[in-house]
C-alpha cells in the first residue's frame, strides 16, 4: 500500500511522513522528490523546466520505483509529495492501480495565511519557489485535489496530531 501525503510547501508533509511511518508497522518513507533530483543530475541536462514533474519520465519512474520497492520490501510506503497537476496525479495513481497497488491519498491542508507563515518561518527570507506554489495549490484544491483525497486541515494541529489522524484513518 501507498500512503500519499499531498499538499503544498509548508503544509507539513515531510515532517508528518516521518511521524506516520513510526505509527504504521512495516512502513518506509519514500520521497518521490529524489526521483526528480536524479533527473536533475543528468548531464547534459534535460530540457529546461521550473519543475521536474513536467519531465515526462518523472511520473512513470515514481510509479516504477514505488512498485519495485514494494515488491522488494512489502509493507507500506509513505510518500510525501506535492502533485498539483491533475493529469500528473491521474498518471501516477493510474500507474500504481495498474500494478495493483492500493493508494490512500491524503491532502495535508492549511489556510493560506498559515502556509505563508510556515514557509516564512523556515528561512530568514521566505523561499520564492515555495511561495510560488500557494496559488496553484489553492486552485488545485478548488478544482480537483480536495475531491480526490482525504483532506486533513492542519491549520491548528501539530504534525504529531496529523500523523495520528492519518494512522487512525488507515486502521478504519
Amino acid at each position: 500500500m501507498i500512503v500519499w501525503l499531498n499538499g503544498t510547501h509548508g503544509a507539513g508533509k515531510t515532517t508528518t511522513s516521518a511521524l506516520v511511518q513510526q505509527l504504521i508497522p512495516d512502513s518506509r518513507v519514500f520521497d518521490a522528490e529524489k526521483v526528480g533530483e536524479t533527473l536533475m543530475d543528468i548531464s547534459p541536462g534535460l530540457p529546461a523546466t521550473d519543475n521536474f514533474q513536467h519531465w515526462p519520465p518523472w511520473r512513470p519512474l515514481v510509479v516504477e520505483t514505488a512498485k519495485r520497492v514494494l515488491d522488494y520490501t512489502g509493507g507500506t510506503l509513505v510518500m510525501p509529495m506535492t502533485v498539483l497537476v491533475e493529469e500528473y496525479w491521474r498518471e501516477i495513481s493510474g500507474g500504481l492501480a495498474q500494478h495493483g497497488i492500493p493508494v490512500r491519498h491524503f491532502v495535508i491542508h492549511a489556510d493560506q495565511d498559515t502556509l505563508y507563515a510556515r514557509i516564512a518561518a523556515d528561512h530568514p527570507i521566505p523561499s520564492p519557489f515555495r511561495l510560488g506554489y500557494l496559488e496553484p495549490y489553492a486552485e488545485a484544491a478548488r478544482t480537483w485535489l480536495h475531491a480526490e483525497a482525504e483532506v486533513i486541515d492542519t491549520t491548528h494541529l501539530t504534525p504529531a496530531e496529523v500523523a495520528q489522524q492519518i494512522a487512525e484513518a488507515l486502521r478504519n
